[in-house]
């Protein structure tokens, strides 16, 4: 198996996550913003999203791309991120929620 083609790249936050975003809607943090598949921002924040199933699920329905083919690549790159700092250490309690994500991308 290949890994998923990206089809269009954009600008993006890169390191989405809860503590990014404010209400009103505002992002924060953005030291890290470049060049990211399309979707890397939603699939990011999707991950960061798996110990609550009914975000995540709210996170997918919300934006279009993850999910979609041309999210394939995005989703793919965020949850392999999210592995390796795993395997040293960080985020281990996404670390099951991950894997799952990582054999559903891969059936793809």
């Amino acid at each position: 198996m290949s890994a998923p083609a990206v089809s269009c790249w954009t600008t993006a936050h890169v390191d989405l996550h809860w503590a990014d975003v404010t209400a009103p809607l505002r992002l924060l943090d953005r030291e890290g913003w470049g060049q990211a598949p399309e979707g890397f921002d939603a699939a990011t924040l999707y991950a960061y999203s798996l110990l609550h199933q009914d975000v995540a699920t709210r996170v997918r329905d919300t934006f279009p791309v993850p999910g979609s083919p041309a999210g394939l690549a995005a989703e793919a790159t965020v949850c392999a991120q999210l592995l390796q700092t795993v395997s040293r250490g960080d985020n281990l309690t996404l670390a099951d929620q991950l894997r799952d994500w990582s054999a559903e991308l891969r059936r793809h």
